[in-house]
């Protein structure tokens, strides 16, 4: 049984249980975070000083923090080889990409976009550097748009962890009051994501929540 910290409105947390679905790994998730507190506990600050979520305890193991290491554990311990190859090369080409998708997307949509058009208050919204923020989110998008294009998937013909890593941001993406341009390729495969059951119920998560008027 897996223990898991954080609410389910976390983006973080959401790339975490969408993992934990596909596995069909048994779990626990407690709310914490944002409005639900107890992420300033002493309690769990013993588990992650950072006080940030998520944080797992695996078979009552040490507590892991740190969405991609606690993703690359789960892929390591549980995953099948096409979702995170044995052979170094291969696992090396899907951690690539799931490192690109954090720090290129993740980084470039969830703080710049994201927060500046739901988290905070209309009156004031700053609509140039979301502009901004957008176009620079673009180039990476033409890249992963290219990319599925050749391959399917992100990091070849296979659904692997890198798809988590970037996919999660989608549902999201295609639903904010935002200008979007048309990727082909990342429309018909956020299609396909939508059906699978584990981003259904894990990833196409209410945000209203966080929405500041």
């Amino acid at each position: 049984m897996i223990e898991i910290w954080g609410r389910k409105t976390s983006s973080n947390v959401q790339a975490l249980m969408w993992c934990v679905g596909e596995l069909g790994l048994p779990f626990v998730r407690y709310d914490i975070g944002h409005r639900y507190g107890g992420n300033n506990t002493a309690a769990f600050l013993a588990m992650n000083p950072n006080g940030t979520v998520p944080v797992i305890r695996d078979d009552k193991g040490d507590p892991l923090w740190e969405t991609g290491a606690i993703l690359r554990y789960l892929a390591g311990r549980y995953g099948a080889l096409d979702f995170w190859p044995a052979e170094p090369l291969a696992l090396a080409n899907v951690d690539k990409w799931a490192e690109w998708a954090k720090i290129n997307v993740a980084l470039n949509f969830t703080a710049p976009v994201f927060w500046r058009v739901v988290r905070t208050a209309a009156g004031e919204r700053d609509a140039q550097a979301i502009r901004h923020a957008l176009d620079k989110l673009q180039l990476n998008l033409a890249i992963a748009d290219a990319q599925i294009a050749r391959a399917g998937y992100l990091a070849g013909h296979a659904f692997t962890l890198a798809d988590i890593q970037f996919g999660h941001l989608l549902y999201r993406y295609y639903t904010i009051a935002v200008e979007r341009p048309v990727y082909p390729a990342i429309a018909r495969y956020y299609e396909r994501l939508t059906q699978r059951p584990a981003f259904a119920e894990h990833v196409m998560v209410s945000y209203d929540e966080l929405r500041v008027p």
